[in-house]
């Protein structure tokens, strides 16, 4: 058996079919968006080579990086809820009384699907039946906002489902991390007189840091990439103040049938996410892993 698994044209074998997955549904797809980036074309008919005109008019694009803006925005957003989000599973992973209930409501979200939580969360902004400024003519707001409807908040009011939606994601791996922590290292904390803030502080966060710097990445580069709550919601408006990357290449793709443009804004968005993700592997690297 070791001599079969230590041969060469076994282990290609074995290899294979992952690389062959992995060449159909991501790198294919990548080429061709490029590809379609250089054409001029509806989705449908005749493909017309225009070279780089596509990508030059992206550059140029105001809307585009406006929209690149918000997706900007959003990646701050959700970087800083991480904040929150381990808070809470430095909570939950404490010995406290309803810890297992709490560790399954915030599991609810991720059971739901975006076109459901879109849904649930426009009645909720609703500016005249939603519950949300329903609560606020009660506390004695005379004119709550029109959430969905005001350009210079839409923004901020979209960020409250998006956290809700991912806090179970975000909050069961830290929480699976904190749960790794040697107990023997918190133990001898607390006999030399550590608080609990401190422990947390001081021995768990600095442990987990590694998970960390995963989480900042998938944060900031899937709210690059954010789409389908933002386009059920206000499906980029109004007036494009919620318009996001994805939404924008949507838009001009499938609404004004502009493949290849919308092919361009694609291939656009793959690069900026792939130099954050270099720019923040940059910011967070660090010379001393810590192994438990």
């Amino acid at each position: 058996m070791k001599s079969v698994m230590s041969n060469k044209w076994v282990i290609s074998l074995y290899v294979l079919p992952s690389l062959i997955l992995i060449l159909l549904l991501i790198y294919i797809p990548i080429f061709l968006t490029g590809y379609y980036g250089l054409m001029d074309w509806n989705g449908i008919g005749q493909m017309k080579f225009i070279g780089l005109e596509n990508y030059i008019e992206l550059v140029q694009d105001k809307k585009f990086w406006q929209s690149t803006w918000h997706s900007l925005l959003l990646g701050i957003f959700s970087t800083l809820s991480l904040v929150g989000y381990l808070i809470l599973s430095l909570i939950l992973a404490s010995k406290i009384k309803g810890a297992n209930v709490l560790r399954k409501i915030y599991l609810i979200p991720m059971l739901l699907s975006s076109v459901a939580i879109g849904q649930l969360w426009a009645k909720i902004f609703d500016p005249t039946n939603g519950m949300l400024n329903r609560l606020l003519v009660l506390l004695g707001v005379e004119n709550p906002p029109l959430w969905l409807a005001d350009s210079n908040i839409v923004l901020y009011a979209l960020f409250i489902p998006i956290v809700w939606q991912y806090a179970g994601f975000y909050i069961i791996i830290f929480y699976a991390a904190l749960k790794n922590v040697p107990e023997e290292l918190i133990e001898a904390a607390k006999i030399d007189g550590a608080s609990p803030i401190q422990i947390a502080y001081k021995i768990k966060v600095p442990l987990i840091a590694g998970v960390i710097k995963v989480m900042v990445i998938l944060a900031i580069v899937g709210s690059l990439k954010y789409f389908d709550l933002i386009f059920v919601l206000t499906g980029g408006g109004p007036n494009g103040a919620s318009e996001v990357m994805a939404s924008y290449m949507y838009t001009e793709a499938f609404n004004k049938y502009n493949f290849g443009y919308g092919s361009a804004i694609g291939f656009g968005l793959l690069v900026i996410c792939l130099v954050m993700t270099w720019i923040i592997q940059k910011l967070l690297s660090s010379k001393e892993n810590v192994d438990f």
